[in-house]
C-alpha cells in the first residue's frame, strides 16, 4: 500500500496482526529517492552553470531512470556522465542501490542490506538523500516484509490509470452506469470478435 495514513489506520482497525502483513509499495519509496535525486541535480546544475560549465544540461531524466530503463540511445551519454565526480552521480548510486532491497528472500539478509545502506545514505553529505533515507528508516519494517509477501500495487495503479484516461477521454460522466459500461468495455479484456 501507499504510505499514507489513513490507509494504514484503516488497515490497523480491520485485519489482524496487520503490523506484519503490510508491504509498503517500492514505487512510492522509489519516489522519495527520484525526488532528492533531482533535487540534487538542479543543484549541481545550478552552480555548474555558474561557472560556465554545461555539463548536467538535458540530463534531468537520466538520473529518474532506473538503471534497466535508461534509453538505449542515451546510455553513452549517461555512463560518461556517471564516470565524473558528480554529486547527482553519488545520489543516482545510493538510488539504485536500494533496489536490491527488494530483491531478498529472507528478512534478516534484508535487515542487514539495509543497515548498510542506510549508513552509506547518512554519510553521504547529500542532505536530500539523507532526508529520504530518514523518511524511508521510519517505514522500513513494512518494507522488508516484501521478503515475505512480494505484492506491490502496479496492476491497480495501471487499471485506475486507465480508468482516469478512460473518464478524461470522454470529459467525464453524467451517468455513472455509462461509466461503468465504459470501465467494463474498455478494461474488461472482451473479445469484441467472438466466433
Amino acid at each position: 500500500m501507499d504510505r499514507w495514513e489513513p490507509y494504514m489506520q484503516a488497515t490497523w482497525a480491520r485485519v489482524p496482526e496487520a503490523a506484519e502483513k503490510i508491504v509498503f509499495d517500492r514505487v512510492h519509496i522509489m519516489g522519495h529517492l527520484g525526488k532528492a535525486v533531482d533535487t540534487i541535480r538542479k543543484q549541481e546544475h545550478r552552480a555548474l552553470m555558474a561557472s560556465g560549465n554545461e555539463t548536467l544540461k538535458g540530463s534531468k531524466y537520466l538520473w529518474l531512470y532506473s538503471q534497466a530503463n535508461v534509453p538505449a540511445q542515451r546510455r553513452e551519454e549517461c555512463a560518461a556522465l556517471k564516470r565524473q565526480e558528480l554529486k547527482v552521480g553519488r545520489a543516482w548510486a545510493i538510488k539504485e542501490t536500494l533496489r536490491c532491497l527488494w530483491h531478498y528472500v529472507y528478512p534478516a539478509s534484508g535487515w542487514k542490506f539495509w543497515k548498510r545502506w542506510y549508513c552509506w545514505a547518512m554519510h553521504s553529505r547529500l542532505e536530500p538523500i539523507r532526508k529520504a533515507a530518514e523518511t524511508i528508516r521510519r517505514h522500513i519494517t513494512n518494507m522488508v516484509t516484501y521478503s515475505q509477501h512480494p505484492v506491490t500495487t502496479a496492476m491497480s495503479e495501471g487499471l485506475n490509470s486507465q480508468i482516469q484516461k478512460i473518464k478524461s477521454m470522454a470529459c467525464g460522466f453524467r451517468n455513472t452506469e455509462n461509466f461503468k459500461t465504459a470501465i467494463y468495455f474498455h478494461c474488461g479484456g472482451l473479445d469484441l470478435y467472438p466466433c
